[in-house]
């Protein structure tokens, strides 16, 4: 019996729709285009097709002093295996939480899409009922905002993104190319995404998240019964506070001086004085060249182990990581970053 041969049939690219609103961040706008562009597979063949479009096909005005004209409508999310929605500058800033040829545009989703926001754009998602009961992350800079609107979404601010399988949201700018990555990396591996992260000269994978750069200054004490006490302790943090220390400086017990500052501050004595130490060391990470033992002395953690542990918990990097980021000034003149030596030195024993 004769077999016959069938021809392979070539398997269509997966087609990536960007939708561009009113208002959209031309940087955030062009991070999908670039990163999935450069996707290839092993015979150099384009593993995306990247396609942007605005509600009505019409330019758009930017964030910035210019428009961008494109040359597809919203009909194109209809054909979308994944689609993902720009930043916008001001998403709370409109009449109506979701305009409606905004609502039309995602109306044309078909079932099982791949829904991502950069930035901000997880606004638009939300108020199109999109992230209802889904994990979602947005710029830190406007968490507080987007919980007030949209209780019903679990919102991680500290974090650069968040894969909930079909619906994945970004932090602010430059976490799209995070999360670009990470999809490629999904749908492609790890050597894929790798080479696409060295040709747009970004790292493959950024050690921690948002919390790093969340700014989170120190509250107004003033005003409270334990304001003396907290003000007090603001000058003695390089040295250890004892409780009995705090409620001598408010003229209470111990009992009832914690009873007030939890009251007043929503922490325990203990966690408060952790987060001032906190702030104390990244301002010092972030502005001197002490090294990190005597940052970590001036802050009160007694060792750098110490400041290692409690940093790593509260933003997932190290002392070393955290200043690299915010200085830039260890670079050569190649432009090369050495690893610091207190990222290559044994962390011994942690103190509590």
């Amino acid at each position: 019996m004769q077999r016959v041969m069938q021809q392979a049939v070539p398997q269509a690219m997966h087609r990536v729709v960007v939708l561009a609103l009113p208002g959209v961040v031309p940087f955030e706008l062009g991070i999908p285009a670039k990163a999935f562009g450069l996707a290839r597979g092993p015979d150099r063949n384009r593993l995306y097709e990247v396609i942007t479009c605005t509600p009505d096909g019409r330019p758009v005005r930017t964030s910035e002093d210019f428009s961008i004209a494109v040359e597809h409508d919203a009909g194109v999310i209809a054909t979308a295996d994944t689609l993902i929605v720009a930043a916008v500058a001001d998403p709370t800033g409109g009449s109506e939480p979701l305009p409606g040829p905004v609502a039309a545009a995602l109306a044309r989703l078909r079932p099982g899409t791949r829904l991502v926001s950069i930035c901000t754009a997880s606004f638009v998602l939300a108020a199109a009922g999109l992230l209802d009961g889904r994990p979602a992350t947005t710029h830190w800079a406007h968490a507080e905002r987007f919980r007030e609107l949209y209780p019903r979404t679990p919102l991680d601010p500290d974090v650069l993104y968040v894969d909930d399988g079909d619906v994945l949201t970004s932090a602010g700018a430059a976490a799209g190319m995070d999360l670009c990555l990470h999809l490629i990396r999904h749908d492609h591996g790890s050597e894929i995404a790798n080479q696409v992260a060295r040709l747009c000269v970004v790292p493959p994978w950024r050690d921690g998240g948002q919390a790093q750069y969340i700014a989170r200054p120190v509250p107004d004490a003033t005003g409270s019964d334990t304001a003396g006490a907290r003000e007090w302790a603001l000058r003695q943090l390089h040295q250890p506070i004892q409780l009995a220390q705090l409620a001598t400086q408010a003229g209470m017990s111990v009992r009832t001086f914690s009873r007030r500052f939890l009251a007043e501050t929503g922490q325990t004595p203990g966690q408060w004085l952790t987060a001032q130490r906190l702030e104390l060391a990244r301002r010092l990470l972030e502005s001197s060249d002490l090294p990190v033992d005597r940052v970590a002395e001036q802050a009160g953690f007694g060792s750098a182990s110490s400041l290692r542990q409690h940093l790593a918990a509260a933003i997932g990097v190290s002392p070393a990581a955290y200043r690299r980021t915010f200085q830039g000034r260890h670079h050569g003149p190649t432009g090369r970053q050495p690893a610091d030596a207190a990222d290559r030195a044994p962390a011994g024993k942690w103190e509590v």
